[in-house]
C-alpha cells in the first residue's frame, strides 16, 4: 500500500502482523503494477483505508460488510456501500434506506455518503479495498481479505459489545470464519443482501437497525444516528 494509505494508529498493532505477511507485500507490488500499467483503480490513494480512518477500532460499536468498491469513476471513497455526494444514489443503498424509513421512520436521503455513520463507529468495510474501472471483483484474491479479515477479528476480539450485520452470503461466511464470533457476546444479525436481486427476499422488513440499537442501549453503548 501506498504511504499515503497508512495505517491507522488504532488499528496499527491488530493489522501489523498480517501487514508484514508475503500475501499483503504482493498486494502492494500488485497495486503499484496496475498504476503503472495506466489503470484506474478505486476508490484512489489515501482514501482507500477511510474506513479504518473514520472508524478507529476503540470506538467501533457497528460492522457492516460489502464486498469490493463501486467501480464506476467518482463513486467509491473507502467505505461500503457509501458513495460521494453527488453521485447517483446506488440501488442497493437505495434499498438501505427504504429500510430505514420503515424501521425508523427516516426520510430517504438525497445522498449517499454515509460519514455520518462512519464518525459513530459503524464500521463500513468491504472485503476488498479496490476495484478495477469497470471490472467488479478484480481486486478479489489480491491480499485485501486476509488485511479485511484480521480487521474483522480485532472487532470480534473487543470486550465491548458490538453489533455485526451481515447482509448476503459473501458477507456471512467472511465474518463467521471468525472463530467464537457466532457464539461470543456480540449480536450477528443476518439478512439477504440489499441488492434489488434479492432485497425482496428477505433484507426489506428486517429491522436490523432498530434492533442493532436495542442492543446497543442495551449494553450501555448508546444508539447510532442513523439519519444520513
Amino acid at each position: 500500500m501506498a504511504s499515503s494509505d497508512a495505517v491507522p494508529d488504532s488499528w496499527r498493532a491488530a493489522l501489523e502482523p498480517v501487514l508484514a505477511s508475503p500475501k499483503s507485500r504482493a498486494l502492494g507490488g500488485f497495486l503499484q503494477a496496475e498504476e503503472a500499467a495506466g489503470k484506474a483503480i478505486y476508490p484512489p490513494r489515501g482514501s482507500r483505508l477511510a474506513a479504518l480512518e473514520l472508524t478507529p477500532l476503540d470506538a467501533v460499536r457497528v460492522v457492516i460488510l460489502g464486498q469490493d468498491p463501486y467501480h464506476g469513476p467518482g463513486q467509491a471513497h473507502g467505505l461500503s456501500f457509501s458513495v460521494q455526494e453527488g453521485v447517483r444514489v446506488p440501488p442497493s443503498l437505495v434499498n438501505i434506506y427504504k429500510e430505514l424509513e420503515s424501521d425508523l421512520g427516516l426520510p430517504r436521503a438525497s445522498h449517499g455518503n454515509l460519514s455520518h455513520w462512519a464518525r459513530q463507529g459503524v464500521l463500513l468495510l468491504n472485503a476488498s479495498l479496490t476495484v478495477e474501472d469497470g471490472k467488479p471483483a478484480s481486486h478479489q484474491g489480491k491480499g485485501w481479505e486476509e488485511i479485511t479479515d484480521a480487521v474483522v477479528a480485532a472487532v470480534a476480539a473487543k470486550a465491548d459489545p458490538c453489533v455485526f450485520l451481515l447482509w448476503g452470503s459473501h458477507a456471512r461466511k467472511k465474518a463467521m470464519n471468525v472463530p467464537g464470533l457466532a457464539h461470543g457476546h456480540h449480536l450477528v444479525l443476518t439478512a439477504p443482501h440489499p441488492s434489488p436481486l434479492s432485497a425482496h427476499s428477505g433484507f426489506l422488513g428486517c429491522r436490523h437497525f432498530s434492533q442493532a440499537n436495542a442492543f446497543l442501549d442495551s449494553k450501555g453503548r448508546g444508539t447510532v444516528d442513523w439519519r444520513v
